[in-house]
């Protein structure tokens, strides 16, 4: 499925009063962080993911691992946070038309 730049918009609206619902640590990007993405994603189709990293290649690298772990798609990085969003089983969000 790929997302047409109004449905990405639509999304980015959707996003912006979200709190970020998983945060990394000292760890990093472990298997739990990613299952509990996973989780969230299943649950709210649409989160926000803070990636505490002052290298800003790792943290790019970091952001592309998410993405390619969760099959979700990634909707727009501000700074530390990550937008993804993944439609579940019910279709909770809507989407606009093409």
């Amino acid at each position: 499925m790929h997302l047409t730049t109004k449905q990405n918009q639509y999304l980015k609206g959707l996003a912006h009063p979200l709190k970020p619902v998983v945060q990394l640590g000292q760890n990093g990007l472990t298997e739990g962080v990613v299952a509990e993405i996973e989780n969230a994603l299943a649950h709210h189709e649409l989160i926000k993911v803070k990636v505490p990293s002052d290298d800003r290649q790792e943290k790019t690298l970091i952001m592309d691992a998410i993405v390619g772990e969760t099959s979700a798609h990634k909707v727009q990085t501000i700074g530390h946070v990550l937008v993804l969003y993944k439609p579940s089983e019910e279709q909770k969000i809507t989407l606009p038309r093409k």
